[in-house]
């Protein structure tokens, strides 16, 4: 009973980071509307986020494993209400979005704490296997339940409430978050790389903008936008490798296990996340379906990811390792490609296959991934190495949510044209990822 204290918190407190997260799916025309929002400013509401989790992650991780999980666990759910009430009563589209950014980082501060304090409280074997198939599916569950409470209070103006009910529950988490997770931290801290991480939200933040203005066509700020990325990105590269204590430690990039986990969460990021977020776009404007219909296949998706998570742990063969990852991708892209090559005539039930296919891979990945996050590296850098890998999920959701949207916006002539060709880039993206994954795992094997 002892052990199961910090499971339950933790697992509510990520359920709601993706609830938080998943709500302008369902919500974005109304609140693009509300707000006077144009096309690029709709993009960086799905996205922002995205940027907030990426940017902040690794920093969460090393303040958790420096000051403490629970602390920073904590600061966590106060950042994700102070956001969440700024969005409520937002007046505007740029303070809606610097208030979705702020969610983000208090998100990042639960993510990377929340799967470090399991890592610490749970160790390896059956114990462990149990909490991060429980912590996978508050993954798969806090989606699901995102889009049914942004359809459910479709009231007043269609989303705000859906915010201040997050505020609300945010702030019911932190005593029994005080309570019941122990206080726990590594023995030799780390101190917290600032110029590296002002330089990885800076990398962020230009590539999204990049990819933003794509949406408007190449142009001369396309262009410096693209260029001025890579720049700060190199700079980031060389920064990192010449600071005493980086962002990441440089010895888990070698690890096999701890590479696969990482490039498997941005492929699904990539992939799926940006996807999924899509399809009530598809089934509204493509389709003409209301609220309720549109949020169906997201639904069909987190739901089926919910019960696979869960039952990973029964599984008799352990999945460990590259392979395990790059199978389950695969998994994912046979979904995708059930939901490409629709017509006007395509119905719910097509998207529905799609959905509970995808969610198959989606759910084993999403308890497969964190476990191995934090499997492959000491106990020390148990925050550091959740903070990778929920960086890689949603630096891939930034990537991949602009990328589908741009793709779905400016080719083929309707809706659903639009979303065929993004599928068809989705399905390539997690191909590549799992054909790259299953390679270097073989050359690490042989080697």
């Amino acid at each position: 009973m002892d052990r199961m204290r910090p499971l339950v918190p933790v697992a509510l407190g990520t359920a709601l980071v993706l609830m938080t997260y998943v709500t302008p799916m369902a919500s974005v025309t109304a609140t693009a509307t509300s707000l006077g929002a144009g096309p690029a400013a709709r993009a960086w509401i799905l996205s922002s986020m995205s940027v907030g989790l990426a940017g902040a992650l690794l920093v969460a991780g090393a303040l958790g494993d420096r000051l403490g999980r629970r602390r920073i666990y904590v600061a966590g759910l106060i950042s994700l209400a102070v956001g969440a009430l700024i969005c409520a009563i937002a007046p505007s589209s740029e303070i809606f979005i610097a208030a979705r950014v702020l969610e983000g980082i208090g998100g990042a501060a639960i993510l990377a704490c929340g799967l470090a304090t399991l890592a610490y409280h749970y160790p390896l074997g059956p114990a462990r296997a149990h909490a991060t198939s429980v912590w996978g599916a508050s993954v798969g569950l806090g989606i699901g339940l995102g889009v049914v409470f942004a359809a459910a209070f479709d009231i007043g103006s269609g989303w705000r409430e859906t915010y201040a009910v997050t505020c609300a529950l945010a702030v019911l988490l932190i005593l029994p978050s005080l309570r019941r997770i122990g206080e726990s931290a590594a023995a030799a801290p780390r101190r917290v790389d600032v110029p590296g991480s002002a330089l990885l939200v800076a990398t962020i933040i230009l590539a999204v903008s990049a990819l933003t203005q794509v949406r408007n066509g190449f142009s001369a700020s396309t262009v410096a936008l693209a260029v001025l990325t890579l720049i700060v990105l190199v700079a980031f590269v060389l920064v990192e490798r010449r600071v005493a204590e980086p962002l990441i430690e440089p010895a888990l990039l070698r690890h096999s296990r701890f590479r696969a986990a990482t490039a498997g969460s941005f492929v699904l990021g990539a992939s799926m996340i940006g996807m999924a977020s899509s399809t009530p776009m598809l089934m509204q404007a493509g389709f003409g379906r209301g609220l309720w219909p549109a949020i169906l296949p997201v639904v069909g998706w987190a739901g089926t990811s919910v019960v696979t998570a869960l039952l990973v742990r029964r599984i008799p063969h352990p999945l460990e390792g590259p392979r395990p990852v790059a199978l389950f991708l695969v998994v994912v892209a046979v979904g995708q490609l059930i939901g490409w090559d629709l017509t006007q005539d395509s119905g719910l039930w097509r998207l529905m296959v799609f959905s509970v296919v995808a969610g198959l891979g989606t759910g084993v990945l999403n308890a497969l991934l964190g476990r191995e996050a934090i499997a492959a590296v000491p106990p020390d850098f148990a925050a550091m190495g959740s903070g990778a890998n929920n960086t890689a999920r949603y630096l891939g959701a930034a990537i991949g949510i602009t990328l589908f949207v741009t793709v779905a916006t400016h080719t083929g002539n309707s809706v659903v044209n639009g979303w065929n060709n993004a599928t068809l880039v989705a399905v390539a993206i997690t191909l590549s990822g799992a054909a790259l994954i299953a390679l270097t795992g073989r050359v690490k094997a042989a080697s």
